[in-house]
């Protein structure tokens, strides 16, 4: 919210410096994001002129050549010029020769396209005075000529970018932060004065106004009112009013336009003007767009409405979009003489959406999503209504056409002195809590208990939704008082053992270990394009992923994997050529499961292998081994067992994973966690211009399963005794994982190992296929190692072991031992 300083002193007899002013929001809880200092520096040699005649230059068709005065004896120059907005007679600004505009610009005579040119006449912005850079400044007002443009425009502003908070919708506007001011600083708020009498202006003659207004979407509309004014001339705002929006950002229009924005800003109340003539039927109709409707907004956008959206419509068709645009069909242009002056209050819930629907957020839906003032309806509409009648002349017509009221109850607080000095921690005397109370427009009555202790019951004003009970007042009164009022006090510790969510626990072990496997840790986005959604997830519910207003094509959907933004990483590392290769990301993914979007807890990471790097030493590439090893650890560190998990080989080949170099082990559906891991396909490789192979690997699971509380690892003693070794080859079928055979092997193994000592691992280390083995087989080798913790094994003890193992394998499995 851009507030000007100039434009605050309507309403507060504020004489502090910016410094003071900047800082005194901050204390009372608006953040000042900048402080920008418009209006006119010192400007020798700029003075008014008036244009005596123009004529088509002979070399330039966008030129002219003006003869212009600018002194009161008439001494003439000859300026060269390029706007199109003026006509002879005009007063403008006129920068001579020698004159040094902002920015260091230095008017120096010169010939244009071959035309002498001696000076300057000068925009808005080349004055650094408004930001219209369009046309020349046409003086309406008509000064002498000659007059030093300082004197014409002799007061500076300072503009404040304020952070207002969701929650204080009643700041949106130039009154609402005078009154925070006024507070402050301890000065009188003065509300602007009406000039009409709007109790007694005459009644409309036949066929003037409005035949009726009628609110069908009462529950989203609850009070509109309309004024009905005749007979106004269209046309460029006064100086000061396009100075004031001009100050805030907003571009001037037309007066009666310019009026609503300068009511909003300085009331916080949105309005809107229709121009009579284009209402059909003369009536209005508050209602529910019906399926299909379709409007064109002011920006020249036809935009299709639903059902949930309130718009204002004549007997034929939507005007407006309630609460947020008007549409082109009833906008007020040069042409309108009969206006509809519209104020009301709109359910903050339902402009909400249709904003957010719509994707069209403006002045008006900003402050009605937040919800205005429901007390300040008919003086806001006043309020615009007597600046037209004074800018654009015209009559009011008729009575106030009025559908609802304002609300007739009016919420109350009950706070005591005792519960004030408690929750301050200090004491703030009677005086002083009333003194603020009234400064912030916060009726009060003092009321004394038989024993003596002082309460007050709080009347709030409609401004004021987010007060709520006596902290907030507590809040109120610490802020107005001054928090750097608050006395020193001792600061009493009390200890508190903090405990990580399991979810950041756990991504920070898991950060650990990749890091330390000389992995670089990234932050990608959680929105990823609707393109990608094909290669990496098949989920027929990927539809619920997708964003109802995404903001740019390629952030469409949640995303669903980490793998893709990290391919991004190694093709932006291998083309600015850091020589990083490995990533890895910790973060949120989501899956769709019978309809119902779950969010998954996930890790993954990517290690490339460019082929055209040169070493002296060639190193070992990554593979898939390595991918699994990674998988195991980080599904370990969430308490996923996958030393024993069947790990699953990808035979055939997707879009994301290469077939016979990739495997998957968990399902979501039905053990609430999945990894895949294994070689990236080279074909998508290959799309995303990444050179050589990339190995990856991703753990996904529900954050649920990870322990709310994790023991602190013990330590468990190693064997001092030496181990001993058994080599075992099986015939297995070819198409057998040797996972799968492994696992089987150390299950039987451990189940017949005497008490004693145990099959400390079980290791395959050769894999053979051809003569003597049969067709369709392969052989399958495998180190079994025994140990035990108290002793040396003797022979006996591991071989009867071995021989028993050899035996339950012949009775339990189809494999067989290879001799």
């Amino acid at each position: 919210m851009k507030i000007s300083y100039h434009w605050l002193r309507n309403y507060i007899d504020l004489d502090r410096s910016n410094a003071e002013v900047e800082e005194a929001l901050t204390l009372i809880g608006f953040e000042v994001e900048e402080v920008i200092e418009m209006g006119l520096p010192d400007l020798p040699n700029v003075v008014v002129g008036e244009v005596l005649a123009r004529d088509p230059h002979p070399n330039a068709d966008r030129l002219s050549v003006c003869r212009v005065a600018v002194d009161p004896q008439g001494t003439e120059r000859q300026i060269v010029c390029g706007a199109q907005n003026y006509q002879v007679g005009d007063r403008v600004p006129v920068a001579l020769i020698g004159a040094v505009l902002p920015g260091g610009f230095s008017i120096k005579a010169s010939k244009l396209r071959g035309e002498r040119s001696e000076g300057m006449m000068c925009s808005g912005a080349e004055l650094g005075l408004t930001v219209d850079a369009a046309g020349l400044l046409i003086l309406e007002q008509r000064p002498e000529l000659g007059t030093p443009i300082n004197q014409v425009y002799p007061d500076r502003d300072t503009v404040f970018d304020v952070e207002v908070t969701p929650n204080r919708p009643d700041c949106l506007s130039h009154v609402g932060i005078a009154r925070e001011l006024a507070a402050y600083f301890g000065l009188q708020l003065r509300y602007p004065e009406l000039t009409q009498n709007f109790e007694g202006y005459r009644e409309g003659v036949p066929g003037e106004g409005l035949s009726s207004i009628s609110v069908e979407a009462d529950n989203k509309c609850p009070h509109y009112t309309a004024h009905r004014i005749a007979g106004v001339q269209v046309g460029p705002s006064p100086d000061w009013l396009r100075r004031a929006l001009e100050a805030v950002g907003l571009r001037p229009i037309n007066n009666v336009v310019d009026i609503t924005n300068y009511v909003l800003l300085e009331l916080g109340q949105p309005l809107h003007a229709f121009d009579l003539a284009k209402i059909g039927g003369r009536r209005l109709v508050i209602r529910e767009a019906t399926p299909g409707e379709t409007i064109t907004t002011l920006d020249g956008k036809v935009r299709k409405l639903s059902p949930r959206m309130t718009v204002i419509a004549d007997r034929e068709k939507p005007l407006v979009v309630a609460g947020v645009m008007g549409s082109i069909e009833a906008e007020v242009d040069d042409q309108t003489v009969d206006l509809v002056l519209e104020s009301a209050y709109f359910d903050p819930s339902s402009i909400r959406w249709t904003s957010r629907t719509l994707g069209l957020s403006t002045d008006s839906s900003y402050r009605f999503e937040r919800g205005v003032d429901p007390l300040n309806l008919v003086f806001a509409a006043q309020r615009a209504a007597d600046l037209i009648l004074q800018i654009a002349g015209g009559h009011l017509v008729g009575a106030r056409l009025e559908v609802g009221a304002e609300p007739l109850v009016r919420n109350e607080i009950r706070i005591s002195q005792t519960f004030i000095d408690k929750k301050c921690g200090f004491s703030i005397a009677g005086e002083r809590v009333e003194e603020i109370f009234s400064a912030l427009e916060l009726e009060h009555h003092r009321q004394v208990d038989d024993d003596g202790e002082v309460h007050w019951t709080v009347e709030l004003p409609g401004f004021r939704s987010d007060l709520g009970g006596p902290i907030d007042l507590v809040e109120e009164l610490i802020r107005i008082n001054g928090t750097d009022k608050i006395p020193a006090a001792p600061v009493r510790s009390i200890g508190i053992v903090a405990r990580d969510h399991p979810v950041f626990r756990y991504n920070g072990e898991a950060t650990r270990y990749l890091v330390g496997q000389h992995l670089a840790e990234c932050v990608n986005y959680t929105l990823r394009s609707g393109e990608e959604l094909k290669t990496w997830y098949s989920g027929a519910g990927a539809e619920s992923m997708k964003l109802a207003n995404p903001l740019s094509s390629d952030q469409t959907h949640l995303r669903w994997s980490l793998i893709p933004g990290l391919l991004e990483n190694i093709r932006l590392n291998q083309a600015r050529k850091t020589g990083a290769e490995g990533f890895f990301e910790c973060g949120r993914i989501f899956r769709d499961s019978d309809g119902k979007v779950s969010e998954l807890n996930a890790v993954a990471f990517v290690i490339g292998n460019d082929g055209r790097k040169r070493s002296w030493l060639e190193r070992e590439k990554p593979d898939f081994f390595q991918a699994k090893k990674h998988v195991q650890i980080l599904g370990g560190m969430a308490g996923i067992d996958l030393a024993e998990a069947d790990f699953v080989a990808l035979q055939l080949s997707n879009e994301a994973w290469q077939a016979g170099h990739s495997a998957v082990v968990g399902d979501f559906a039905r053990d609430g966690f999945e990894a895949r891991m294994g070689l990236i396909n080279p074909f998508l490789l290959k799309s995303y211009d990444i050179e050589g192979t990339v190995v990856g690997g991703i753990l996904e699971f529900l954050p649920s399963l990870l322990p709310e509380s994790q023991k602190a690892p013990q330590f468990q003693a190693f064997s001092l005794f030496p181990a001993a070794e058994r080599d075992l080859a099986l015939v297995v079928p070819k198409e057998t994982p040797a996972g799968q055979v492994r696992q089987e092997l150390m299950r039987i193994a451990r189940a017949v190992t005497p008490v004693g000592f145990a099959v400390e691992a079980v290791d395959p280390f050769d894999v053979y296929e051809g003569k003597g083995v049969p067709e369709g087989q392969k052989s399958l080798a495998f180190s079994l190692v025994f140990r035990a913790s108290d002793r040396t094994l003797t022979d006996e003890e591991v071989n009867a072991a071995f021989n028993a193992i050899q035996k339950r394998l012949g009775a339990e499995t189809d494999f067989s031992i290879r001799h």
